[in-house]
């Protein structure tokens, strides 16, 4: 089957509150969403993680390098692709691009034989996964220590047995908040912690020896992700798991991270790292090294639905009668367009989310909200 046509959309909602984490302030969402329309007339769908207005333009650059293709050649696409700006973009923008393009192949495929993704990479390993709330932003007005502690109530009470909390806004404050957040959620409840790298390895040391005893279950991007000293700094220095990598690309950037033994439980987005294909092969890297993978989640049910079929196909790592299964990153911040661009949303069940099983990503488009939230 060919390639009949690529067609990229850019949308965006405003947010009824602004909110932030540790390096910005978000008023709006948006999501750059890529559909690939095959010869039969059916259509794949992916997304690329990152500003819609800058990954659009490669996306299109791409776009005379597929049409007239096999559609099913998604090795060889990717190949192609990357060894064509692989001078210019090694990592961010082209390699964002590139994931949605590779999403929307492997879903364009199993739509056109009639499979669910994860039965083309081999069959599932699962059938559902746990799922673990993120959210916990700032707002502009209120005391944060009483939303966010009210926010995780409301998890707890959704069903949820996982929660991550948003750190970054000075050592002080956030020590305090995860220590007040530990004593209302109780000890079963399973807490991360995520500082979107606002720390440098000294100030990230004290904040971990000081919440090492409220079980934490992993301290995500201690520090900037170029600082890989840093996160080793970090790692031997703390009992508690570190976790990163949501900002890195491809095999190649996740190679440095494995071989140092950088970081304990990598973090690739699929819809950033390289797409399906490439965050396969990272995982199975990871496996060969004995670290685990969760993968990075923040788009809309485009993104969640490709990371729930990669996910299907992990292996526990390590294997055994109790393992460490991956997770699945279930943002409940406000997003307008995440699950508005599916005709049935991905709901979770009691903190657990099922594997979409129908053909391709196992997902429908509504395109009246994608036509909704587009812009120009």
């Amino acid at each position: 089957m060919k390639i009949l046509d690529i067609k990229t959309y850019r949308l965006e909602a405003a947010l009824a509150e602004p909110f932030a984490y540790s390096q910005a302030w978000y008023d709006r969402r948006g999501a750059l969403l890529v559909e690939i329309v095959g010869e039969d007339g059916s259509s794949g769908w992916g997304e690329a993680f990152g500003p819609p207005l800058l990954t659009a333009p490669v996306v299109d650059f791409y776009k005379p390098l597929l049409i007239g293709a096999d559609a099913f050649a998604t090795e060889l696409h990717w190949q192609n692709l990357y060894n064509r700006l692989r001078d210019h973009g090694q990592k961010g923008l082209a390699i964002e691009a590139l994931s949605a393009v590779d999403i929307a192949l492997w879903d364009l495929k199993g739509r056109h034989l009639g499979l669910a993704v994860h039965q083309l990479m081999g069959g599932p390993l699962r059938s559902r996964v746990q799922a673990y709330a993120t959210g916990f932003y700032r707002k502009r007005d209120g005391d944060p220590l009483s939303y966010l502690i009210d926010e995780a109530r409301q998890r707890a009470d959704a069903g949820f047995s996982a929660i991550k909390l948003k750190l970054g806004f000075g050592i002080d404050e956030d020590i305090r908040l995860c220590r007040e957040v530990r004593r209302a959620v109780g000890d079963t409840m399973t807490i991360m912690v995520d500082a979107n790298h606002a720390y440098d390895a000294t100030a990230a040391i004290r904040v971990g020896r000081q919440i090492e005893d409220l079980d934490i279950a992993w301290f995500e991007e201690p520090v900037p992700p170029e600082d890989l000293q840093g996160y080793r700094q970090v790692k031997s220095a703390l009992r508690i798991p570190i976790a990163g990598g949501e900002a890195e690309f491809t095999r190649w950037g996740f190679r440095s991270i494995l071989t140092d033994r950088a970081i304990d439980i990598l973090q690739p987005d699929v819809c950033a790292a390289g797409g399906i294909s490439e965050c396969k092969k990272i995982a199975d890297m990871a496996n060969a090294f004995g670290v685990r993978v969760n993968p990075h989640v923040w788009g809309t049910g485009v993104a969640l639905a490709a990371s729930l079929q990669l996910i299907a196909t992990l292996p526990d790592n390590p294997p055994g009668l109790n393992p460490i299964p991956s997770l699945l990153e279930l943002d409940q911040s406000e997003h307008p367009i995440r699950m508005a661009v599916l005709r049935e949303p991905i709901r979770h069940q009691a903190g657990w989310v099922e594997i979409p099983t129908g053909r391709g990503l196992g997902i429908e488009i509504d395109r009246t909200a994608v036509a909704k939230f587009l812009i120009s």
